[in-house]
């Protein structure tokens, strides 16, 4: 499997040379839109409707609208002074509880894997965070972009999952905004024993296949 990124894992006077994977593969089966007279794929045209007319590359700025409505332009220039700079280290800030991190924060999962010469002490760090029940939070650039990350003891190696921002998260009193309504002692009885006759003893996800897709292939296959 190609990495996606390679680098150093740093905390205190540590290093341990690192490499990233992916660790979920998404298998999604895009639909293009195509031309019903000769299967040919319809293309988009760059069209300002204040112009009336097809705009260039070289005309097309970028730009981040205000809550005025109007739009602060940044020109290329700008953007790239402003991009945080390239970093080939994951710095570890601190050490948390495995179960303290809320799920909402989880973002999108990797496999931090050893590079050949940093194997040993790859391995005594992953020891040393399986036997503390400890995650690390750390951070780092990846195209472009500054994440915050837990590192976490998996299986035989180690989990990094970038996580969201604060910022990111929508505050739940938007959502869950109805007062429930205090269940009876009976009602409560009968939800909990449905639960216990639904409950399986190890939760497998691969008995569970996206029906839509394993119809689709079919389709194509036959």
């Amino acid at each position: 499997m190609k990495q996606i990124w390679s680098g150093s894992l740093s905390f205190s006077l540590v290093t341990i040379p690192v490499k990233l994977y992916s660790a979920v593969k998404e298998h999604i089966l895009g639909f293009k839109l195509l031309c019903a007279q000769c299967n040919t794929p319809i293309q988009y045209e760059r069209f300002c409707p204040h112009c009336k007319k097809e705009i260039s590359w070289d005309h097309v700025v970028k730009g981040l609208k205000l809550p005025n409505g109007k739009y602060f332009i940044i020109t290329p220039e700008k953007l790239k002074a402003l991009k945080p700079e390239k970093m080939d280290e994951i710095h570890i800030k601190e050490f948390v509880a495995l179960d303290s991190i809320d799920i909402i924060y989880f973002e999108h999962h990797y496999y931090l894997a050893p590079a050949k010469e940093g194997q040993s002490s790859y391995n005594l760090f992953c020891t040393a965070l399986h036997d503390t029940q400890k995650a690390a939070v750390a951070s780092f650039v990846m195209r472009d972009k500054e994440y915050v990350c837990a590192i976490s003891p998996y299986q035989n190696g180690l989990l990094l999952t970038t996580l969201n921002y604060a910022y990111e998260i929508v505050p739940t009193k938007e959502i869950f905004q109805v007062k429930h309504k205090k269940a009876s002692v009976t009602e409560l009885k009968l939800a909990k024993q449905l639960i216990a006759q639904g409950t399986v003893k190890e939760f497998d996800i691969s008995v569970f296949k996206d029906s839509f897709a394993e119809k689709l292939k079919k389709a194509i296959k036959e």
